[in-house]
């Protein structure tokens, strides 16, 4: 009688099924949004049918988010606000990139959803980085559409000159023109910072005794700048070959371990002293808690325009498991999910 298989091929089938379960699985069905239509004083914009040289004179305003299936619920709610509190919602184009085989079903469900949107829908190689990226103290942030963000100057057309990055956990409440239009100077990236914040705890006590790497740094002022919102001269960015220094440094983070947060550090490093310093209205940021627990937090002080919920707690993962936090209510109404009934017996 042949000795019995190993005991982890008892599970394989257990886990192919899972798998085809999970590709084969209905993205959530949304309610379809209203038509955001611009005002009389709105500009013209001709793009992307005649583009400007450059797209920097266009009064287009271009914005990137990654779309995937786990973070779409917030991927919708986030573009659902920026339209809603836009003055010229309609010269807004939304460039998404997805790594998902999904693409199709992704690109299906924003068209119903947003049936006036204009945006385009790019293919993210995730093997650009798989090789690159080490395990960080939380498995979403090393995720490879998390890295996505570098490749931007690559993955959009040559005629968009400037980029609005945003992540899938927020929500705009007030006119993103205001962002778009920040003076960058001869900034290539533009951020909220933080110059309070610990900065030498995102690095490890390897990496400041290394006279090579702690010289990164000199001669710079650095601050903590979250990169869930970003303003990005893309023009600049191609010219400075700074997805190739963001690369660099990912490489030594693969030898010698030199942090802890995924794809946030390589932007510190390259970017932090650097960067043009934006309001902190637009990065209300840490919503979610920390990376481990996720617990409640308040607002910052002063005043709101974006409302980021980074951390490890999801608004809607909390409002549907009923343990929401004060502060997710303020999410709550830009949540196009089509509920099956409002009303249960139960």
């Amino acid at each position: 009688m042949p000795p019995p298989p190993p005991l982890h091929l008892h599970f394989l089938p257990i886990l192919f099924s899972s798998l085809l379960l999970l590709i084969s699985a209905e993205l959530p069905e949304f309610r379809e949004a209203p038509a955001f239509r611009n005002g009389r004083d709105c500009p013209a914009t001709a793009w992307p049918d005649h583009p400007r040289q450059g797209g920097a004179d266009d009064d287009t305003i271009h914005i990137a988010m990654t779309l995937d299936t786990t973070y779409l619920r917030g991927s919708v709610a986030g573009v659902f606000s920026v339209l809603q509190h836009a003055s010229c919602p309609e010269n807004i184009v939304f460039h998404f990139v997805a790594a998902s085989r999904r693409r199709p079903d992704l690109r299906r469900t924003v068209a119903s959803t947003f049936p006036y949107l204009t945006f385009r829908l790019y293919h993210f190689n995730a093997d650009l980085v798989r090789g690159k990226i080490t395990y960080s103290i939380r498995r979403a942030l090393d995720q490879p559409l998390n890295y996505a963000r570098m490749y931007l100057a690559d993955l959009l057309p040559t005629s968009v000159r400037r980029i609005v990055y945003f992540d899938s956990d927020l929500i705009v409440v007030d006119d993103v023109a205001k962002l778009w239009s920040i003076d960058l100077r001869d900034r290539v990236l533009g951020a909220p910072e933080y110059c309070h914040a610990n900065f030498t705890a995102y690095f490890s006590p390897g990496f400041w005794s290394s006279p090579a790497h702690a010289a990164a740094l000199r001669g710079r002022r650095p601050c903590y700048f979250n990169t869930g919102v970003m303003v990005i001269d893309l023009w600049r960015w191609r010219e400075g070959k700074y997805t190739e220094r963001l690369e660099g440094w990912m490489r030594i983070q693969k030898r010698e371990r030199i942090y802890e947060l995924g794809s946030l550090p390589p932007f510190l490093l390259v970017f932090a002293g650097e960067v043009e310093g934006v309001e902190h209205r637009w990065n209300q940021h840490g919503l979610g808690g920390d990376n481990v627990r996720g617990q409640c937090r308040n607002l910052h002080p002063g005043p709101v325009s974006l409302l980021h919920w980074s951390g490890k707690g999801k608004p809607w993962l909390r409002l549907d498991s009923r343990r929401p936090c004060p502060l997710d209510s303020l999410w709550a109404p830009y949540d196009l999910l089509r509920h099956p009934s409002l009303f249960c017996d139960s």
